[in-house]
């Protein structure tokens, strides 16, 4: 990652804290979750709610952390908020990962080194 893509990042964080930071984003159940739904197509909250089974509570404040992360994108239309994936790339990465989470299916539901919440257990 170059110096110019973490213009504008607080100071304390190097790319490579930024890339985690990314990933953290995206290693929510929840979030990914809604961003697998939002492949699909553009989303309202009620949705997003009805397809996951959550409380309206808990998906606006996963949909609020992607959002802020700038993941997803916001479209207003009367009383209803739409939500969409952020851009094409974000897509693309999502795609990616399905193609490589199904070549891994095995080893990742096997993994050892790992406990819920995706923090190593030595």
């Amino acid at each position: 990652m170059s110096e110019s893509m973490t213009q504008g990042a607080p100071e304390p964080y190097s790319s490579t804290e930024l890339k985690a930071r990314f990933f953290r984003v995206l290693g929510d159940p929840v979030r990914m979750g809604i961003l697998e739904l939002l492949l699909e197509g553009e989303k309202n909250v009620s949705e997003i709610v009805s397809r996951l089974g959550m409380s309206q509570s808990r998906v606006s404040n996963h949909l609020a952390c992607l959002r802020w992360c700038g993941l997803v994108s916001v479209r207003r239309k009367g009383s209803f908020i739409y939500y969409s994936l952020a851009d094409e790339q974000l897509r693309e990465l999502l795609e990616i990962a399905n193609d490589r989470v199904e070549h891994f299916a095995r080893s990742l539901a096997s993994c050892g080194k790992l406990d819920g919440e995706g923090v190593p257990s030595y």
